[in-house]
């Protein structure tokens, strides 16, 4: 008897629970479909959920929409803010917490699957439409974050992000740079590895188009989205920019960690995996040519990039970046060959020219340094004419690389500093006055 009244005592407690359980439930689900809550509906709704998340033994479905509405709890209070105003910042930073979205996306993607599984869609469609309403909010606060340089804490909205839309893989890829620049190399790691595990490449087209109403040029998801919006009248002047794959980056990226973390042959072994993943995909050669750069396998980076430049001979950017490393090896010569090349395959190339006048210039400095020690003794007044006609040749043959790097970027500072300096060495005063009249 007593075994059998402890157990009817245990299904009575279980039918009140059971009870208040299904009361919460019907609460939640009467508040959240009005339009809009009032503080006083705000306040019984968070009152509900708490309730019913802390009961236990709850049935599939009502631990599903219990997730759903404790999920939701944050969102509540953001509906309807700009996000411009710094109350509306300060409530979107004690609200959108990468807790709290992770929480909103356990509690949505939870809905999505479950409806998806029974066959019955009672709230996939405003699971969707939150998705699509909240997450431009979420993006713009962890562009906030980013310039306000937290770093680290913009990273984790970003994957909180894509956690609650998977489906857009940018995020997590956001959130990997942020982490990088957070220096958080543990965190970068685990979203590179989650991008590779997905075979993210961002690869793309980006659908541009003017606004008639302000001039402004803006983007769309689809040309489908372009095509009826220029359709009804409101843009005008298409335009497509096709985005390269990221897939080297990323590689290369983890690649970076590792060395930077002396675990060069995994960095190398993560390459030869992407590699054999993907072939033909040069990224994925510099990618390589990256490890061997960051630890100064010199040799290794030459013989990375002549492989690369043996399938595409007309890449300036490869052709300077083999003048950089040329020059930090101590291969002047070389340096200047591939500068030179750079130059020919893009006339307009600021940097080799840039890089070609400084690499004239090399040594300069301890030059002047020895030309400053020297005493008036007529051994002394030799060896200082000597340096001085050396050094005037120095700058002879660097000023017409810097003078057209000036004429490519007419106000870079630099340049325009190193000419003013180079017109003095020179004596060349009418050049001088006329760049420092320049504004």
């Amino acid at each position: 008897m007593k075994i059998k009244y402890v157990l009817l005592a245990s299904s009575m407690m279980l039918s009140a629970a059971s009870f208040a359980q299904k009361d919460e439930l019907k609460t939640l689900k009467k508040l959240y479909a009005k339009e809009k809550l009032s503080v006083a509906d705000i306040s019984e709704y968070k009152s509900a959920v708490n309730k019913v998340s802390g009961m236990s033994g709850l049935a599939e479905p009502d631990q599903v929409y219990t997730n759903f509405y404790k999920g939701m709890t944050p969102l509540l209070e953001l509906d309807g803010i700009s996000g411009n105003s710094p109350a509306d910042l300060q409530l979107m930073a004690k609200s959108l917490t990468p807790a709290k979205i992770n929480e909103l996306a356990k509690g949505l993607n939870g809905v999505l699957e479950y409806e998806k599984k029974t066959g019955k869609k009672v709230y996939t469609d405003d699971v969707n439409e939150t998705i699509m309403s909240f997450k431009p909010m979420m993006v713009n606060y962890g562009i906030v974050l980013n310039q306000a340089s937290k770093f680290k804490e913009a990273a984790q909205i970003f994957e909180a992000i894509y956690n609650l839309d998977p489906s857009d893989a940018s995020n997590l890829y956001n959130a990997s740079i942020l982490a990088m620049q957070a220096q958080d190399f543990d965190g970068a790691l685990k979203y590179l590895y989650e991008l590779k595990k997905i075979n993210y490449s961002g690869e793309g087209t980006n659908y541009y188009a003017v606004n008639k109403a302000s001039g402004a040029e803006e983007t769309f998801a689809t040309d489908a989205d372009r095509k009826q919006s220029i359709k009804l009248g409101l843009h005008e002047k298409p335009r497509d920019e096709k985005v390269p794959s990221k897939r080297g980056e990323i590689y290369k990226n983890i690649a970076s960690i590792l060395v930077h973390q002396g675990k060069v042959e995994e960095a190398k072994a993560a390459i030869n995996d992407a590699k054999q993943a993907n072939p033909g995909d040069t990224s994925l050669l510099l990618a390589e040519a990256n490890i061997y750069l960051d630890a100064k396998d010199y040799v290794g980076y030459k013989r990375v990039i002549t492989e690369v430049l043996a399938k595409d001979p007309n890449d300036a950017d490869l052709l300077f970046n083999l003048g950089v490393i040329s020059t930090t090896s101590g291969d002047l010569e070389e340096a200047k060959k591939y500068y030179k090349k750079a130059i020919e395959v893009n006339p307009n190339y600021f940097n080799a020219y840039n890089n070609l006048g400084a690499l004239m210039l090399q040594g300069e400095d301890k030059m002047v340094k020895e030309m400053n020690s020297l005493g008036t003794t007529p051994k002394d007044n030799k060896r200082f004419e000597e340096l001085k006609t050396k050094r005037n040749k120095m700058y002879s043959d660097a000023l017409p690389y810097f003078e057209k790097a000036l004429q490519i970027d007419p106000k870079e500072p630099n340049i325009k500093a190193i000419l003013l300096n180079a017109y003095q060495v020179l004596d060349m005063d009418v050049k001088y006055k006329a760049l420092k009249a320049q504004k």
